[in-house]
């Protein structure tokens, strides 16, 4: 369905002149108002920055009137000044600046003198500005006179001296500034900022003025070369300043650059000195000395690997790589560039560098693309598809195309296409032909290689895109004719559906233009259709559900879209299916792909709208059918049909009226919530639908006298149509309420109310004479109110959420709640069940106080709360009403919380079995949010209530803090005042006795329930309650404690004191001033929170506990980020160092909890790191990573294990916290040393901390598992680009690996001295072949190769499997064949006396997985490798003596057999009629021969 965006209004801020210009304005003025001073006097007056636009267009009328006199008097000089000073004064972003100089670019030659000299002098007073937060506005002041504007540029180049002179000044100054500034993050991003603007102004001026008449740029002697020298030496500096963010740093290279070209001479030598630059070879004694002077740390040989990368950025970008006009020593600094880039990406770490360097490959591609155009021979032959730049490149591209960010797989795709572009520049005319083109060796081989990789990599989709476009599908499809169905078939994995759809859509586009252009009839259509058609209708058809439903989702629109015409077909072949197979609950079959196809044509508008259009398509009852189908696709896709349209105000007809009425009877009960979401969905889409089409309805009744053409409003009267409007949203709504009786459900309830709620949000109360054909607030009676009240007793969430939101939407009107027996009644209900032990009831409680407030429906005895009237005016009288609500309501709940923590503080049981307080602060918390916390009027009234609050925040976490920091919270009881004690409970208590000797913890007791909320009663005085919900617990009956109920009273409790506090940090001010007047928090307040925050995530032992800390924690930094007031802003910083200082030393008094996985540990770090803005440079992050590594792989072993299992556990917390992003990847490799160093202590607490962490850094290597196998084709990456990205592991991995295999063939005792075999060998077994194999790298993965064949040895079955599976990436494709000969030849022959038989098998194992790796790769079957296969199937007929009854070990008998099957299939060519288990057979009949 189309939805037009709404307009965005455009708001223009009015503009202003000082007093001095007003005056004069007055006094230029003529009385009539007629010329020039008078517009702009009426311009000035004026308050809407709209109206002064049209005022300011007048201006040039005017002055051409004065023109035609001839004259350019006083008055017209003055308003000139007048209007530079307007024009200077205005904000950057302002129309009103856009739209002035507009207008003076049409200023007749007469005035331009004048004019010139106004700006100039006006611009020359800015220039003046010694402030230093306003150089800012001067900045931008001369930013918009050289964007477009003649009088502007004109103005800049006559002062381009002082200009340059400015922005030294400014520019000195500012980064000044930001350094004093060091810590207040706020002050320094502005600083930042202005410091970017500034850069990017100077290198503007540079390009506008240069050339200019006057502009002398290019003198050493004038002024303005002085001021480009100082300029370049500040670049140079920003440059190699690593404090500074990396944007301003990329802007200072380019500048640099650009100053260099500007000011060198002659510029033939240019590039050679910029090449010297590069390649940090420059000759100091041959340059000049102001370059020296200027650029003299660039000119050494440590440059920074950021400032060489920026300066390989400002030379593709700045210098002119067009037509190759900068000769052979253009050439030759253009493949010195890349040289440059090839040696940065493999010594780049971080990831904001990497995505700059994607950028800038791609930028050089583009370059090169422009000097190929007109090269020399010698370029071309550099740059062809088999020069070693090519192949640099295109192992770029492989080892990048599964990185984990998006735009740097978005430059991967460009420097891929423009690798195929540049090839086809240096190939001669006669080959660009497109059939020559696909038979160019590199192309082929290229196309080839992309073929054989699996299609679980995504690089595969994007190159093989730019493959179809450059050579055509056709060529493809001759190499693989079942492509489609290929594709088709991995649509099932979400992660790769928008890349394959893509793919399928090029290539089947391309196929269509192909087709056309050759075909002389229709008859191209049919082959068409059978290779793109067939194949999607099999999987619509026969595939599974997660297939279905991609295709249809991300293929088949697309389809369409490219050929509308192939519905028909589709439809025909579908209808004579769908007879006979109508699908099951497992399947669609033909009735649910018609109706999937259906759908989407009808949605995307290849279907008429209109029923009796395209219901001969498909019949009622095939409909009806649908609707209630036993696949539960099938009924949504049906649902769809009728629901989803391209045109919002199509109008509903009765028959599909009538056929949602019959959906819902059968559907409302769906147990998917994916179904329950979509149903809902489609529903509400229909009422958008009923809703517009309404409106036009409406306007057609109006005109009804009117004579209008025929079309499908005019069928029946629009009167008919609303009516069956009213009575359809009447009869669903009806049903929808008797959906919801008291048992149903959640299911039920769940769809019920979530529809209800979009028929709210569709059709709101109507404001004005606007018209509306429903309002549900008319169907709304007692007792559907008293349902709804009742659905917030339901035991699930959701169904509360669900029923409150909706009664939030409903009008004041149609609620009554005026009785005040009622009210007291719901409002005293609501207090009982803030204190019940189930937890549900205090949420239930939350919602129901929430739902009072807003209704203005509380009870008059809470006014004595409030002494402090709020006034508001109409329009904030509702908010001000709520606010007095919400303050009575949380007094009250805190002076009954207050009384409850002084009975805690006696007996904690007593608290813990009759009123555990969480649900009072959960009460709380939920009235906080539903406030403007930085929009509260009673600011008097709040501040003792926030005062009172944190006290008894600190006071209840006092009463329950014990519990939860004992080493055993899960069997805890604490002693009470009260010296009776219940022998059972003592007998629980000995046995799981607490390590604490605090003497606080030893007794237990047996308490008398309280007199409990008795709903009988209330149900008597209330009717309309739901009572529904039983209550345990009569007066007098006893009530047996457990230690699960005092800890379920203490963590929850902890919890609600946790979130309260977090919503309480949203109070903090963020204006920066010391005390603002209405702040509700100080700093000291702040700070206690801070601090028990800290207590709390150190020294709690339950999870439940502190994972909610947690989240009221990271409220807390995320503000303190944000806080202007530099020593709150500090406080994150200062409580890292605390925490790492403390885990570093490990007193043997410290109350860290080393064991329950560092318990809260983890998380209070990652909140500190997870809240640091990532634009910065997030140093303390670097900081904390390089310590926490430190402490995970100590260098002396005889200190403290427990410093280390803090920092591997906080290391594996920080390396699964998806907000740290990519700036975590670059510790991933010493995360891993560490975890596989870790796994060899003989501390089990360590082993067991790094097997988490190596679990974590495997899902954040591979990805997250999306399937049971654990070494699923998807979660694999190619050996070249896992080293590329983590160079550091290949020598570790290596070393390690080294050391296994040489104890492997030991005894056992020594083999459990090497227990990371497990973890190395994992690590490597999820790496495959990568296209470049067999090209030269220099991680070569030949060396991994004997020790992995090594390890197959292993005493260990799982062991050697794990061996076999890591030893095929590390073989060549066409090295598999030998290294199968050479394992088999190494497997004892029959008569050999001593052999061990895990030596054969685990042999065996690796022969069977690399012959399988060879067979996979299906596009390699050719007649060689069946010639290769056929020597291995003769090598195995010299060990067959494993297969049989001789070798007494039945699991080497059994691989071996499994050999023989594989080779079976694997020679899958017959030859001369023999198939294929004759070759076999043949092959081992022949004479015995031994096989070296």
């Amino acid at each position: 369905m189309v939805v037009k965006k709404k307009k965005k209004e455009v708001q223009v801020t009015a503009l202003t002149i000082c007093h001095q210009d007003l005056e004069t304005l007055r006094s230029l003025a003529d009385a009539e108002g007629r010329n020039l001073a008078s517009l702009l006097l009426r311009c000035v007056q004026l308050t809407d920055g709209v109206s002064q636009i049209r005022c300011v267009k007048q201006i040039v009328p005017f002055l051409e009137e004065a023109d035609k006199n001839g004259t350019c008097d006083a008055t017209v000089r003055s308003c000139l000044d007048i209007l530079a000073g307007i024009y200077l004064s205005l904000s950057l972003k302002n129309p009103l600046k856009k739209v002035l100089a507009s207008s003076l670019n049409c200023l007749h030659e007469f005035f331009l003198t004048e004019a010139i000299q106004s700006f100039t002098s006006r611009l020359q007073e800015e220039l003046n500005t010694t402030d230093l937060y306003s150089y800012r506005r001067v900045i931008d002041n001369i930013s918009s006179c050289m964007e477009n504007f003649n009088l502007g540029i004109t103005s800049v180049n006559n002062l381009l001296e002082n200009v340059l002179h400015f922005l030294q000044k400014s520019l000195i100054e500012i980064s000044e500034e930001n350094r004093k500034c060091a810590g207040n993050r706020v002050v320094q991003t502005q600083l930042m900022n202005d410091l970017m603007v500034g850069i990017r102004v100077s290198v503007t001026l540079v390009q506008k003025t240069h050339g200019l008449p006057g502009a002398h740029l290019t003198i050493s002697s004038s002024p303005a070369w002085q001021r480009m020298c100082e300029l370049l030496s500040i670049f140079t500096k920003f440059l190699n300043d690593d404090d500074l963010l990396w944007t301003i740093q990329s802007t200072s290279g380019l500048a640099v650059i650009l100053f260099i070209k500007a000011m060198f001479h002659p510029p033939e030598k240019m590039p050679d000195l910029i090449s010297s630059l590069l390649l940090r070879s420059v000759d100091c004694t041959s340059v000049p000395e102001w370059f020296l002077n200027s650029c003299r740390s660039l000119c050494c040989v440590d440059v920074s690997e950021s400032a060489l990368l920026f300066l390989c950025q400002g030379t593709l970008t700045m210098l002119d790589w067009q037509n190759g006009r900068m000769g052979p020593s253009g050439e030759a600094l253009l493949l010195d560039t890349v040289h440059v880039l090839f040696t940065l990406s493999s010594q780049i770490k971080e990831s904001a560098l990497e995505m700059f360097l994607s950028r800038i490959l791609a930028s050089w591609t583009n370059s090169a693309i422009h000097v190929l155009e007109s090269s020399s021979p010698s370029l071309k032959n550099s740059l062809n598809g088999n020069s070693s730049i090519i192949k640099r490149l295109l192992e770029y591209v492989y080892t990048h195309w599964e990185h984990p960010l998006d735009a740097l797989r978005h430059q991967n795709k460009i420097i891929f296409r423009n690798i195929l572009q540049m090839h086809q520049l240096t190939l001669t005319e006669a080959e660009l032909d497109k059939s020559d083109l696909a038979a160019d060796h590199f192309i082929f081989e290229l196309t080839q290689s992309l073929l054989r990789l699996e299609w679980h990599i995504k690089g595969k989709y994007i190159c093989l895109g730019c493959l179809v476009d450059c050579i055509g599908v056709e060529r493809i499809l001759a190499l693989a004719k079942t492509i489609p169905s290929q594709i088709l078939q991995v649509m099932g994995d979400q992660s790769l559906v928008p890349y394959a759809s893509d793919l399928l859509e090029t290539m089947f586009k391309n196929h269509k233009s192909h087709l056309k252009s050759q075909a002389v009839d229709s008859t191209w259509i049919d082959k068409w259709h059978e290779t793109w058609v067939s194949p999607l209708l099999y999987i619509l058809c026969e595939g599974n559900l997660d297939q279905k439903s991609y295709v249809i989702d991300y293929y088949l629109p697309k389809l369409l879209n490219c050929n509308p015409e192939s519905l028909s077909y589709m439809v025909k072949i579908l209808q004579t299916s769908a007879d006979a197979k109508t699908g099951s609950h497992h399947s669609r079959g033909a009735l649910g792909a018609l109706m999937a196809c259906l759908r989407t044509a009808r949605a995307h508008g290849h279907l008429q709208s209109a029923t009796d259009a395209w219901g001969n398509l498909v019949s009622s009852a095939k409909i009806k059918q649908g609707l209630i189908h036993q696949h539960c696709q099938v009924r949504l896709d049906t649902l769809g049909l009728l629901c989803e349209s391209n045109r919002s105000t199509e109008i509903v007809s009765a028959e599909e009226m009538q056929w949602i009425q019959f959906f819902l009877t059968y559907n409302l009960n769906s147990q998917s919530p994916g179904v329950r979401q979509q149903i809902c969905s489609l529903l509400k889409k229909l009422f958008c639908r009923i809703r517009e089409s309404s409106q036009v309805l409406y306007k057609l009744e109006q005109n009804k006298s009117k004579h209008e053409p025929e079309n499908e409003f005019t069928k029946q009267h629009p009167s008919v149509s609303l009516q069956q409007y009213k009575s359809f949203m009447s009869s669903i709504c009806n049903s929808l309420f008797e959906a919801l009786f008291p048992g149903s459900s959640y299911p039920t309830r769940f769809s019920a109310l979530t529809i209800l709620g979009s028929i709210a949000e569709v059709f709101p109360v109507p404001e004005g004479q606007v018209q509306t054909v429903y309002q549900l607030s008319h169907d709304i009676d007692v007792g559907h109110f008293q349902t709804l009240i009742g659905c917030l007793t339901s035991t699930f969430e959701t169904v509360k959420i669900l029923a409150f939101d909706l009664l939030m939407k409903l009008p004041k009107t149609v609620i009554q709640l005026q009785d005040s027996e009622k009210l007291q009644g719901l409002f005293q209900a609501a207090l009982e069940l803030s204190t019940s032990t189930k937890p549900y009831d205090c949420v239930t409680a939350s919602y129901l106080l929430n739902f009072l407030i807003c209704q203005n429906a509380l009870p008059s005895s809470l006014s004595t709360y409030l002494t402090q009237q709020v006034l508001g005016g109409d329009g904030d009288k509702s908010a001000a009403v709520v606010e007095c609500n919400t303050l009575m309501v949380i007094k009250c709940l805190l002076e009954n919380l207050e009384e409850e923590i002084s009975q805690a503080e006696n007996s904690l049981l007593q608290a813990a079995a009759s009123f555990p307080m969480y649900g009072r602060v959960h009460c709380i918390t939920k009235a906080f949010q539903e406030l403007p916390l930085n929009g509260l009027q009673l600011v008097s009234e709040w501040r003792p209530v926030v005062e009172k609050l944190l006290r008894m925040s600190y006071r209840l976490s006092a009463v329950v803090s014990p519990v939860i920091q004992s080493s055993s919270p899960e069997g805890l009881i604490p002693m009470d005042t009260d010296s009776e004690s219940a022998s059972r409970l003592q007998m629980i208590l000995s046995e799981i006795q607490p390590r604490d000797t605090n003497d606080y913890f030893n007794q237990a007791k047996i308490l008398k329930e309280r007199d409990r909320f008795d709903l009988e009663d209330l149900n008597a005085s209330i009717p309309n309650i739901d009572t529904s919900a039983e209550i345990r617990g009569k007066e007098g009956k006893t009530c047996d404690v457990t230690a699960q109920m005092v800890l379920v009273c203490c963590w929850r409790s902890m919890k609600e004191i946790s979130l309260l506090l977090g919503a309480l940090c949203q109070l903090l001010p963020m204006q920066p001033v010391p005390e603002p007047p209405g702040a509700l928090l100080t700093e000291e307040q702040v700070k206690e929170i801070g601090d028990h925050f800290k207590q709390h995530l150190l020294q709690s032992r339950h999870r439940g506990a502190f994972e909610l800390a947690y989240t009221g924690f990271v409220k807390l930094t995320e503000v303190l980020n944000r806080c202007p007031n530099v020593s709150l802003q500090k406080l994150p910083e200062q409580w890292l160092w605390n925490v790492l200082e403390e885990i570093k030393c490990s007193d043997p008094s410290s109350k860290l909890c080393a064991t329950r996985r560092s318990a809260g540990i983890p998380f209070y770090i990652q909140a500190l790191l997870a809240s640091e803005p990532k634009k910065g440079r997030m140093d303390l992050l670097k900081i904390t990573m390089k310590e926490l590594i430190s402490l995970a792989v100590p260098a002396d072993d005889s200190l403290s294990t427990v410093p280390q299992v803090h920092a591997l556990n906080i290391l594996r917390a920080l390396f699964r916290d998806t907000r740290l992003g990519e700036n975590i990847l670059p510790y991933v490799a010493d995360g891993a040393k560490a975890a596989i160093l870790g796994f060899t202590s003989p501390v089990w607490a360590v082993r067991n901390s790094s097997t988490l962490l190596f679990s974590t850094l495997i899902t954040r290597i591979f990805g997250v598992k999306r399937g049971k196998d654990e070494l699923l084709k998807k979660n694999t990456m190619t050996g070249s680009e896992f080293f590329s990205r983590f160079p550091e592991l290949y020598p570790f991995l290596l070393k390690q690996l080294e050391a296994v295999a040489n104890t492997v063939d030991s005894d056992a005792g020594e083999l459990n001295r090497q227990p990371s075999v497990f973890l190395l060998l994992l690590v490597l077994g999820r790496l495959y072949p990568s296209p470049m194999d067999g090209t030269c790298s220099a991680l070569s993965m030949a060396p991994f190769v004997p020790f992995i064949m090594r390890c197959g040895n292993s005493p260990v079955y799982r062991s050697r499997e794990m061996a076999a599976r890591a030893l095929v990436p590390f073989v060549m494709m066409d090295e598999i064949p030998d290294t199968i000969r050479t394992l088999l030849a190494q497997l004892p022959d029959c008569t050999d006396q001593r052999f061990r038989q895990n030596h054969i098998h685990g042999t065996l194992l690796q022969v069977f997985h690399l012959l399988k790796a060879f067979s996979d790769s299906r596009y390699r079957m050719n007649a060689y490798s069946q010639q290769e296969l056929a020597d291995i199937a003769l090598c195995t007929k010299a060990r067959l003596w494993l297969a049989r009854r001789q070798n007494p070990c039945l699991v080497t008998r059994a691989v071996y057999i499994d050999i023989l099957f594989l080779l079976t299939h694997c020679l899958d060519k017959p030859t001369e009629g023999n198939q294929p288990e004759q070759v076999l057979m043949k092959t081992l009949m022949k004479p015995s021969s031994y096989c070296h």
